[in-house]
């Protein structure tokens, strides 16, 4: 088995194609420039004849100054009857002028009867005039087999047929696409194996997810001898999506020592930031990279984890540029404890005085409803608190929120009176919402003492009722997401009433916020 694989990324084109995604340009070029960055091999760019967008893409990623990736532009093979170089979208392409052409065909006997309504003979002169042109322009082209599964499970002469009408017009190499995502992993590789032995260039498999296993498709497709892997970001594609490129990198490297261009201590990055840019959140379980890849949470398994990381995992989070998480919960020991008092730089030991009373306060917080593995920044103010290492930056005297309608319009409004230091304070504040108002009156009387509180905002709220059996008596709990220029953090409130379950949550957050900057000072 030769030991090296490329990567050919298509988030662009079919990734596109998931269920509410929009990319901008902007957006196309932005993801282009981090998988440069990362090292992955080419990116499918989108298909010049189809919008304008892509037309701007293709003119605009000239501007990049790119160092590892190339550029290919996507369309299919000429339409019957046509000659190629008469064909528009065979045009386009060229006038793309990218380095690489990718074109599909079609492999399946029943496409091509039934949908191009066309002969086989056709077709065979469709796929070999489209390569030949393309060659003939000076491109690398690579060479779709669109439903080659399918096509040769059920006409296995002519599936082959329509490789050879692509290698003899002098493809670059053959994709063998699973499009409709149905094959099964053995039977996957039997057949890529096959066909590795009859093709004289560089065999590829582009893998859709409808059967949940493109991951492992394509590794067995490498396994089986291919040596391009096609597939997206965190597995974006339409319907089920297609192989996720992350977990295909990181599998090929650390378990088949495969090389390729790719930093794969960038690929956490390069997920998140792929699913900032799509709008969507990154799962937290995704392999690898979801922020609970590594996440421990019951008490035996961080002891284990502690004394010997292999044993809860399968290799190291930092090679893939994630990292290692203690969960803290009711469920927790006093080694989960220890485990994250330590990762806050807090000295304790198991017999610590401390380190039960923490143990105790989590439990009980967490029956009362709190959820501190969601947010792990109110669990370090409340170690600090619990080992006398809190400051107190204000104190609250009161507050009061109105909400009053008049015909359309709903006003909010917030009023505070807190202590700082010796110093009282009153504020009032209008708001979208009574928790944006609260939050609006609490900077409003604190801005004096802590102008770093301008750089911070709210950036998610959510709210869960704890027992619904309870109707609109039953406790509430408020997550709280905010953000400055360098960190974003979680904080948390519980109560049966949801302005101060959202009040505690908020003044975690802002406490928070100082106690960061405090420490940042300190240091």
């Amino acid at each position: 088995m030769k030991d090296k694989v490329s990567f050919y990324d298509t988030t662009l084109r079919d990734g596109a194609q998931t269920k509410g995604i929009s990319f901008s340009v902007n957006d196309k070029l932005r993801i282009t420039e981090m998988l440069d960055k990362v090292g992955i091999d080419y990116v499918e760019g989108g298909w010049p004849l189809s919008n304008p967008k892509d037309l701007e893409y293709f003119r605009d990623v000239k501007k990049l100054k790119l160092k590892n990736l190339k550029i290919a532009a996507f369309g299919s093979t000429r339409k019957a009857d046509t000659k190629a170089a008469d064909d528009p979208n065979l045009i386009a392409l060229i006038k793309s002028e990218t380095e690489v052409v990718t074109i599909f065909g079609k492999s399946w006997d029943l496409h091509v009867t039934k949908i191009f309504k066309t002969s086989l003979d056709e077709n065979l002169r469709m796929i070999h005039d489209s390569v030949g042109y393309l060659k003939s322009q000076k491109r690398k082209v690579f060479y779709d087999a669109e439903h080659f599964f399918d096509g040769y499970k059920e006409n296995k002469d002519y599936a082959l047929r329509t490789i050879s009408a692509a290698v003899n017009a002098g493809c670059d190499a053959v994709i063998l696409c699973d499009t409709n995502g149905g094959t099964l992993p053995l039977e996957l590789a039997k057949i890529v194996g096959e066909v590795v032995l009859k093709v004289p260039v560089e065999v590829g498999v582009h893998i859709h997810n409808d059967s949940d296993v493109a991951v492992a498709n394509s590794i067995v497709g490498v396994q089986a001898g291919a040596r391009q892997v096609q597939g997206t970001i965190n597995g974006l594609g339409e319907r089920c999506g297609n192989a996720n490129l992350i977990s295909v990198m990181a599998d090929l490297e650390f378990k088949l020592g495969l090389k390729s261009k790719v930093d794969a201590k960038q690929l956490t990055v390069l997920s998140r930031f792929v699913a900032d840019v799509c709008n969507m959140k990154q799962s937290d379980n995704q392999p690898f990279v979801g922020s609970s890849a590594f996440a421990h949470k019951a008490g035996v398994h961080v002891h284990a984890v502690r004394t010997e990381p292999r044993t809860y995992e399968h290799i190291k989070p930092e090679l893939v540029g994630n990292d290692r998480q203690i969960l803290v919960s009711e469920l927790s020991g006093r080694t989960t404890i220890l485990a994250k008092a330590e990762k806050l730089n807090v000295k304790l030991d198991k017999k610590d005085p401390n380190t039960k009373r923490i143990l105790d306060v989590v439990q009980e917080l967490e029956h009362q409803g709190y959820h501190f593995e969601a947010a792990p920044e109110s669990f370090e103010l409340l170690v600090k608190k619990i080992i006398g290492k809190h400051k107190n930056f204000f104190e609250l005297q009161e507050f009061r929120v109105s909400i009053e309608k008049a015909g359309d319009h709903v006003k909010n409004e917030a009023t505070i009176r807190l202590t700082v230091g010796n110093n009282q304070e009153h504020a009032a504040a209008l708001g979208d919402g009574p928790v944006n108002a609260l939050d609006k009156a609490l900077r409003k009387a604190l801005k004096d003492f802590y102008p770093t509180l301008s750089e911070m905002h709210l950036t998610d709220f959510r709210v869960r009722v704890l027992d619904e059996k309870e109707g609109t008596a039953a406790k509430v709990r408020v997550l709280i997401q905010s953000q400055d220029k360098e960190r974003s953090w979680w904080t948390i409130g519980v109560s049966e009433n949801i302005i101060e379950a959202s009040w505690l949550a908020l003044v975690d957050s802002v406490e928070y916020k100082l106690y960061k900057d405090l420490t940042s000072k300190k240091s």
